[in-house]
């Protein structure tokens, strides 16, 4: 016997059909228009309409994220121009580099390989020993000044004493100045006690690039030349086997890369391929820092006349005098 009894709360029995197993009974819908059940037609917006007043306000609320997206990218960008690092700046240091028009590129192609910067121009910062200048590192700077808008400048670090003055001129004086935002790229040379060469581009991200090889692959990078794979990993081994072993390898080793320079050369007008790669700008100046330049064998040799006659040469070779 139960012990108290309920009235159905879906009305009186028979009068709801089970729709068993996906439901036991259904409900009206009192969201529906005109369903209803104390809710009027016009208590509720239709399913499907939008507030324009929401609508503007969604556009606006786009406009203004993306107008906050550029600004910060901006001052991103103009916080390079004072955040450069390493650099006593001193203006009695600072030489600006020479002025090479007519330009062959645009500013998207640096967009391309470096990334797009708002409001900032693209700066190269390269600190150096001058025990032992970088070569290779000024006969690039020649070609990049064929190709981009080069703003250059050469700082004295505080950890060096004296520079020769063939190292303060290395990239020429300034006879025109311009404002900074019509050059494409910048590219500072910054005299410091260091083991080795160091690189940065982008300041606030990049961990620093060491080493003349390494930084001499980036800069010839942004000349935009393209190599598959198998030249391009040719161009790699000779650039290594310039420094490890022709610059900083033993007796032996030197004479090894000269015998395999000049079967090379026997057969191609450069190191790689039929035309001038960074293979043959790190090696050229690796043989006259050692100052090996003058015992080659002779198709060495001629390639060593096929360079000297290229003019982004002529910086390295003014040095070297």
């Amino acid at each position: 016997m139960p012990m108290y009894k309920v009235r159905p709360v879906h009305g009186q029995p028979g009068s709801v059909t089970e729709h068993l197993p996906t439901c036991m009974y259904r409900v009206r819908n009192v969201h529906r228009e005109g369903s209803g059940g104390g809710f009027p037609s016009t208590s509720l917006p239709h399913q499907d309409e939008v507030d324009p007043s929401l609508q503007a306000l969604e556009s606006r609320q786009e406009e203004i994220l993306k107008r906050l997206y550029e600004l910060k990218a901006a001052v991103d960008g103009l916080s390079k121009m004072i955040q450069t690092p390493d650099a006593d700046f001193d203006a009695t240091n600072i030489i600006q580099g020479d002025e090479h028009v007519p330009l062959t590129a645009s500013a998207t192609d640096l967009d391309n390989l470096l990334g797009k910067d708002y409001g900032a121009l693209k700066d190269v910062v390269i600190n150096a020993n001058p025990s032992l200048p970088p070569l290779s590192l000024l006969v690039l700077h020649s070609l990049l000044c064929e190709r981009y808008k080069i703003l250059s400048a050469v700082h004295t670090h505080s950890s060096v004493k004296s520079v020769p003055e063939n190292l303060l001129k290395c990239f020429g004086e300034q006879v025109k100045k311009q404002s900074r935002h019509e050059y494409q790229l910048g590219f500072t040379l910054i005299w410091k006690d260091v083991p080795k060469p160091q690189m940065k581009f982008s300041i606030q991200t990049m961990c620093p690039i060491e080493g003349e090889g390494n930084i001499a692959r980036f800069l010839f990078s942004l000349l935009g030349q393209k190599h598959n794979a198998v030249t391009a990993t040719l161009i790699d081994s000779w650039v290594d086997t310039a420094i490890f072993q022709l610059k900083e390898g033993s007796t032996k080793e030197k004479a090894a890369v000269l015998r395999a320079m000049n079967a090379t050369l026997g057969k191609t007008s450069w190191l790689v391929g039929s035309e001038l790669t960074v293979a043959d700008i790190v090696a050229w100046c690796a043989l006259h820092q050692t100052g090996g330049a003058n015992t080659v064998p002779e198709n060495v040799q001629k390639w060593l006349k096929s360079c000297e006659n290229l003019a982004p040469f002529n910086a390295a070779l003014r040095l070297l005098k």
